[in-house]
């Protein structure tokens, strides 16, 4: 064999190393065609049906009521604290004491208390509506939670039916310049480890938060069902959060399928309990509020839908991670088959179920922390405050978000695991070519 005979073998060898090379460290190898309509097949007739959902239930905006004056519900405007002098509080008539002089009931004592020491009294400015310009005074007791400062901006309610002296009172302090330097904050830190994959968070996020205002909170109100209603725009944000942020590729389509189908078991174990368990919705005064506003909207249906919404993020953390680490450990090592990924992507999944369930009651405990230092003041026992509507709809809704959070870990596993393992024979087919070509030349 002649030198010019045997140089194409040590340029065969090389090229079978760059290839492999490139094989380990490269991207994730994509998955077979066959399987790609597979996916395909799936999905496209699922995002049809969410963008179909949207516009049948697509309202026209939140239905106009006759405003109540009673909480969230009161015309509001923006107003300034010009001026602050200190009064006697017993001047101002901070607070009456009981007709009968009995301090001995927690109402009577505050109402002593109100009268002794120096309140404040604050002189605010409306900036906003067709008032703007007037000015009221506001009497702020020494033991009040929030103060007023000269220079504060605060939100004032309009009541138009009361004595014009009485019309306007501070509400709450004006909190949007912190708000938006910490989103700007947050927006920062984000793009700066994110960079490209940071941005595309963000305009997700806004995605989501559009399509929560937009359409999911007037649709509720304009009496379409709230189950339905979720279930279209969660699966909306879902599509929209996935593939801007990971792409539109085979990874992220897994992703998806096992966020639909936890989503879907979320569903159907949340409407079982909360039917089971008689949970009606209407817990606290803001509930008792759009009821009384909108009778005709499903209370239970509304809980089961918030069950939905607020599982979905979590849900695509778990569904992205598992699917990631299927992949990552598939490259690292191709000949393994799908029921060794499964093996050691499970791993993973179980230290990532142990934290996020951990995650998921200590928020909800934080949330309503208030609530069970109420219980705890009133000595109930355990049985009592778990029995309580108002702790057992938080009760539920923990454990059915955690049972699909569990469920989703082996779901998307397993699809991710038989996604990805079933382009090895076309991987093999490759270098079989090869071999017999070198093979041929060997022969001349």
């Amino acid at each position: 064999m002649t030198s010019s005979q045997q140089s194409p073998e040590p340029t065969g060898q090389a090229h079978g190393h760059i290839h492999s090379h490139g094989h380990s460290h490269g991207p994730a190898a994509p998955v077979s065609k066959h399987l790609r309509k597979v996916i395909a097949a799936v999905l496209i007739p699922f995002a049809t049906a969410v963008l179909v959902g949207l516009a049948v239930l697509w309202p026209g905006g939140a239905p106009e009521h006759e405003r109540t004056g009673v909480g969230f519900d009161r015309q509001t405007e923006q107003g300034t604290v010009v001026q602050v002098d200190p009064v006697d509080c017993k001047d101002v008539n901070a607070a009456q004491v009981p007709p009968t002089g009995d301090t001995s009931t927690p109402e009577g004592r505050e109402a002593v208390n109100a009268q002794q020491g120096q309140c404040a009294k604050a002189t605010v400015e409306v900036t906003t509506g067709k008032d703007k310009g007037r000015k009221f005074v506001e009497i702020v007791q020494p033991d009040a939670p929030r103060q007023l400062e000269e220079g504060q901006g605060v939100v004032v309610a309009y009541a138009p039916d009361a004595p014009p002296d009485l019309q306007y009172s501070v509400t709450d302090v004006n909190r949007k310049v912190p708000i938006l330097v910490l989103a700007g904050i947050f927006a920062l830190a984000v793009v700066a480890v994110g960079r490209m994959r940071g941005v595309m968070a963000l305009i997700a996020l806004a995605a989501s938060f559009g399509i929560l205002t937009v359409f999911i909170l007037p649709a509720i109100l304009q009496g379409s069902n709230p189950l339905v209603v979720a279930v279209v725009g969660a699966s909306a944000i879902m599509l929209i959060a996935l593939y801007s942020c990971h792409g539109l590729t085979a990874r992220t389509s897994v992703a998806v399928i096992g966020t639909l189908i936890s989503l879907l078991l979320i569903g159907l174990l949340g409407s079982v309990f909360i039917d089971w368990a008689s949970l009606t919705g209407n817990t606290d005064d803001y509930t008792g509020l759009i009821h009384g506003l909108y009778p005709e909207i499903d209370m239970s249906g509304l809980l089961l839908a918030g069950i939905i919404i607020g599982s979905l993020g979590v849900l695509d953390d778990v569904t992205v991670t598992q699917t990631s680490a299927v992949w990552e450990l598939h490259q690292a090592d191709p000949k393994m088959g799908p029921r060794a990924l499964y093996r050691a992507a499970i791993r993973i999944g179980r230290d990532h179920i142990a934290s996020v369930v951990n995650t998921l009651v200590l928020a909800y405990a934080g949330a309503a922390l208030p609530l069970l230092l109420l219980f705890s003041i009133a000595q109930s026992s355990v049985g009592t405050v778990a029995n309580s509507e108002l702790v057992a709809q938080e009760i539920v809704r923990t454990l059915v978000g955690s049972i699909g959070l569990v469920a989703s870990v082996p779901v998307t596993t397993v699809l991710a695991a038989l996604v990805v393992s079933a382009d090895r024979p076309e991987e093999a087919a490759a270098p079989t070519g090869r071999g017999s070509g070198r093979g041929r030349r060997r022969k001349k």
